[in-house]
């Protein structure tokens, strides 16, 4: 859980800085995935440190 949860924050990361180069619909759609690579992120290493008690 903890390498796909840090995994999806690198690639959200990088999907941010990607998605601010690009121009128009297709930049705010980076942009988007980039986020919900983050949460998604954030959502397994929360559920990895509860479900190791």
């Amino acid at each position: 859980m903890k390498v796909i949860g840090i995994l999806l924050l690198v690639l959200g990361v990088i999907g941010l800085l990607l998605g601010g180069m690009m121009f128009g619909d297709i930049g705010i759609a980076a942009i988007i995935g980039a986020l919900t690579a983050l949460l998604s992120g954030v959502g397994f290493l929360i559920s990895g440190k509860k479900n190791k008690a």
